[in-house]
């Protein structure tokens, strides 16, 4: 059965560090025969969350319906049906970018969150549970660093894990100045990770 992935770049450099990142992961996957599209956040028609929290408040498996009419709904349509996810966005000012942290917020709606209970609650995932997600981010500082000095890999690891996904690769890209070419060896791992996705 051909598998298909799903890749949601946060950056706004269309063939920067991580975009680069991106297609060596989708090219690795393709030529094991899956189906790969690459959506950029930066071309999606998003709103930011407006914290009613009205999403939350039904209960039942399904994400909650949000009041802002944009494109979320169709984004996340497109990304719950993905059998494997790709999700990207580099470290800017110690953490990911503005553009993909309000999407990160508007994920909300995956949450059951009356108003008299003092936390959300993950709704049970009604797609694929536990379905594999690469993370990438990228940075000026020695990649080690980047989990240590940044919250860019945790907002991704809550990204996936909120729509139903674990991260199986977590390529932590570093020393990347706005200029730099992905590095070979950066661009050889992301299409292995990108084939393991497509054999599943």
């Amino acid at each position: 059965m051909t598998r298909h992935i799903v890749a949601l770049v946060g950056s706004n450099r269309p063939g920067g560090t991580v975009d680069s990142a991106v297609d060596a992961i989708l090219a690795g996957a393709a030529e094991q025969g899956a189906q790969v599209r690459k959506i950029l956040l930066s071309e999606r028609p998003l709103e930011f969350c407006r914290g009613c929290r009205q999403c939350t408040r039904n209960p039942g498996p399904g994400r909650g319906a949000c009041v802002i009419q944009d494109g979320l709904a169709g984004l996340l349509d497109e990304l719950d049906a993905a059998d494997a996810l790709v999700l990207a966005a580099p470290v800017h000012f110690y953490n990911v970018t503005a553009l993909f942290r309000r999407f990160l917020e508007r994920l909300v709606c995956y949450a059951y969150w009356p108003l008299d209970r003092p936390g959300p609650v993950l709704r049970e995932r009604l797609t694929r549970p536990n379905r594999p997600a690469v993370l990438v981010t990228a940075a000026a500082m020695p990649g080690l660093f980047i989990p240590l000095a940044t919250g860019a890999p945790r907002a991704l690891r809550v990204a996936a894990e909120t729509m139903g996904a674990r991260a199986t690769g977590t390529p932590w890209l570093g020393l990347t100045g706005a200029q730099a070419p992905l590095a070979p060896a950066a661009a050889a791992r992301g299409r292995r990770l990108g084939a393991r996705l497509a054999r599943g």
